[in-house]
């Protein structure tokens, strides 16, 4: 008998294990910052030895400007007006919370080290570009792409209340990237406000978001319009950043 009871207790340990891994991150209030516990991102072991860490100044070089993008893509000068409308917004569940907060803090990776941001405009299509160059490493980077990848399956279409703009309706699908750097990861998010009572169409934000591993680094993209963003405009950056950061790397080891 006591056999029988020491291997019930040790499968209700195990069971009790078992669920306490399978909960989603935990879910801040809208609009907040979220935290390293909120998405996986946990620390890990730097780059294999020999590969110098990014430096600030690499992760600047390696920014895209408007000049890359050509015209009319300009320097922002202020934060979209979409942002806090339509970004700024509880959901049910936590795990679709937690995107909404990374989406609103503009905050999808964790840096573990320098990192650079610009911001650009396209006043033609009322679009705007977020672009980050992080000092990560491979693992977190990794762990931020599979929990990425989970979006369309755990929060395919769900139902947001924003502080603007009512109840919207927001839907996340794999935005099929094409194969750039070393893993990446994109999303297409659709986010839909209510049918206004004069009977206008509903306003709605779209946005790419993506994420690319490029050794131990990686680059942050989102990029969002009103109504349809600018044919291949996620593509075109990251495909240019991805072989700008390659080539500042490179310089980089050269002169080590």
């Amino acid at each position: 008998m006591r056999v029988i009871a020491a291997g019930l207790a040790v499968a209700g340990l195990l069971a009790a294990s078992a669920c306490t891994a399978a909960q989603p991150p935990r879910a801040s209030a809208a609009g907040s910052s979220p935290t390293a516990a909120e998405r996986p991102a946990p620390a890990s072991p730097g780059a294999p030895a020999g590969t110098p860490p990014l430096t600030a100044g690499q992760a600047q070089s390696a920014l895209i400007s408007e000049a890359d993008l050509g015209v009319p893509w300009t320097a922002s000068e202020s934060t979209a007006t979409w942002h806090d409308g339509l970004l700024k917004a509880a959901a049910g569940q936590p795990g679709c919370q937690t995107l909404l907060d990374a989406l609103y803090a503009e905050e999808l990776l964790e840096p573990a080290g320098p990192h650079a941001v610009t911001a650009l405009d396209d006043g033609d299509d009322g679009a705007q570009l977020r672009y980050q160059v992080v000092a990560s490493h491979s693992a977190d980077v990794d762990r931020t792409l599979t929990w990425l990848r989970s979006l369309p399956g755990s929060c395919g279409q769900f139902a947001a209340q924003t502080t603007r703009a009512g109840v919207e309706t927001v839907q996340v699908a794999d935005a099929g990237l094409p194969p750039l750097g070393d893993a990446r990861q994109g999303l297409r998010v659709v986010l839909t406000g209510q049918r206004p009572a004069n009977g206008d169409d509903p306003t709605t934000l779209t946005l790419d978001v993506a994420v690319v591993r490029v050794g131990d680094d990686a680059i942050v993209l989102t990029a969002g319009a009103l109504g349809t963003l600018p044919a291949r405009t996620t593509e075109q950056a990251l495909d240019l950043g991805v072989r700008r950061l390659a080539q500042v790397r490179e310089q980089g080891r050269a002169q080590a």
